[in-house]
């Protein structure tokens, strides 16, 4: 599939931000599955300063430094990306969970930092006795580490309520474990939490999501949102993508833009503000298949 996609962020200030310096992760990477077609980044006000890079974990990323006093600034992102559908896995064939310890570690074959890093817990994702309980009713000993996940996927899909109003960006996971509500931002942590409190290999993957209007309603533009998922490391098959919030295996209308070890490593926008006082945020998406 071919989609363009539309990004805008719009920043309103109480006081002028007299210099400004921020991290954008909005450039979508290119990923097994995807290509990107087409990126465009339009900041207002102009920065003085413009360095495009790549992270510590692989992410396209625009450092900006602006020195214009203002009170709002406009982040605009334009992209046309194409996903092909994944192969189809057989989830039984891959690796024991509990035997991952044992395949990282085998003589001769070196240490894989880029997996093993996303074993360990981050700040949003560190986990607790009740949420390793909870992750150990699907990895039973010996289970392919794929299945198990699945059926983690699934369950954290049944057992949790969509709700905008439950969270915020500041909600510690265990809250939303215990008050079963929240959003993908939060249901990706606790699959992450439950995978790390069994060192299983996971990482937070943000990108956007392919939204459908309900039957006989028009697409409303700017309607879509920005999407949070998870992929699980085994050594058959590499990283796969599944999607806690919606109980399912990612296919093609999942659109990969970052991924990190939580949130905090792919925020569509961080850095530090010299004024500004108090502000708010308005955030428009829209995601539109072409084919």
């Amino acid at each position: 599939m071919i989609f363009d996609v539309s990004h805008k962020t719009h920043y309103h200030y109480t006081w002028p931000v007299v210099q400004s310096q921020h991290m954008i992760h909005m450039s979508p990477r290119k990923v097994g599955r995807q290509t990107v077609r087409h990126h465009s980044l339009i900041v207002e006000p102009a920065p003085v300063m413009r360095y495009d890079r790549v992270d510590a974990f692989g992410n396209p990323v625009v450092i900006l430094d602006i020195e214009v006093t203002h009170k709002e600034l406009v982040l605009l992102a334009r992209s046309t990306i194409e996903t092909a559908t994944p192969v189809r896995l057989d989830l039984a064939a891959s690796l024991p969970w509990d035997r991952i310890d044992e395949r990282l570690g085998m003589p001769g074959q070196g240490l894989d930092l880029d997996v093993i890093q996303y074993r360990c817990a981050s700040r949003l994702t560190t986990p607790s006795l009740e949420i390793a309980g909870y992750a150990e009713q699907s990895f039973k000993p010996g289970r392919p580490v794929l299945e198990a996940t699945e059926e983690l996927n699934q369950r954290i899909y049944d057992d949790f309520t969509f709700d905008a109003t439950a969270t915020d960006l500041s909600t510690p996971v265990l809250q939303v474990f215990k008050q079963r509500r929240g959003v993908c931002q939060d249901f990706a942590h606790l699959a992450i939490a439950c995978l790390r409190a069994l060192r299983v290999p996971v990482r937070y993957v943000s990108g956007y999501i392919l939204t459908r209007p309900p039957p006989g309603q028009p697409r409303m533009q700017g309607a879509d949102a920005s999407h949070a998922w998870i992929s699980v490391w085994s050594p058959e098959t590499g990283w796969v993508d599944f999607d806690p919030t919606n109980g399912l295996v990612v296919a093609d209308e999942h659109i990969t833009i970052a991924h990190g070890r939580d949130y905090d490593d792919v925020s569509p926008i961080s850095g530090v503000l010299l004024g500004g006082g108090e502000h708010t945020v308005d955030v428009g998406v829209d995601v539109v298949p072409v084919n």
